[in-house]
């Protein structure tokens, strides 16, 4: 294992946390892409490209559970780079089907990109305000969802909206359009759709 690798990841995944908690308190952090995260993020996924470039995927065996699990979340949020994001995602299915991450990593970040393609998702990770309360954004086959999270490891897709509905208070339906607005008008400016 590669301390000075894990660390560094580690590093940049406490500068994520600690930004966020600063616009919180700030009032700063909304449904908007702060442009301070997006410049942190970038940073940060930078780092990460080198590392790959010269080390592979950061898996377990590299970076331990802790550093793998920073590197994904680096992946998660280099939602700025479409490209690089896809790139990470190939890595992270290799990784997952080799056993070096959860496979749980991988489905999480293949449902995201999806949804940014607008494309419907495989696994209902990816959640959204609807009539109801929180909801999965478009299922590719809703049939098959709770098996395909099931081999990914996660808890059935009832389970997770329970508590994410618990957590989450409902949004009105102007504000939900206006969300929905300002995140299309983002992924149509990063490149994720035409």
């Amino acid at each position: 294992m590669d301390e000075s690798l894990e660390k560094a990841l580690l590093d940049m995944e406490a500068r994520d946390q600690a930004l966020r908690a600063e616009l919180t308190v700030s009032g700063e952090l909304d449904e908007k892409y702060h442009p301070r995260l997006e410049e942190l993020h970038r940073a940060h996924a930078s780092r990460l490209r080198q590392m790959i470039a010269v080390f592979g995927w950061p898996g377990v065996a590299l970076v331990g559970e802790k550093g793998a699990q920073a590197a994904w979340r680096i992946a998660l949020h280099s939602i700025s780079e479409p490209a690089f994001m896809r790139q990470c995602r190939d890595q992270l299915d290799t990784a997952s089907q080799n056993g070096d991450v959860p496979r749980w990593q991988y489905a999480i970040i293949d449902d995201r990109i999806r949804v940014y393609e607008g494309r419907p998702q495989r696994y209902g990770t990816q959640l959204r305000n609807g009539p109801n309360g929180l909801e999965p954004h478009p299922l590719e086959d809703g049939s098959r969802v709770n098996s395909m999270r099931m081999q990914a490891g996660l808890p059935p897709l009832s389970q997770t909206l329970a508590k994410a509905r618990a957590a989450q208070p409902q949004v009105p339906p102007e504000e939900q359009a206006r969300r929905d607005s300002a995140e299309l008008l983002f992924r149509r400016t990063a490149g994720w759709i035409g």
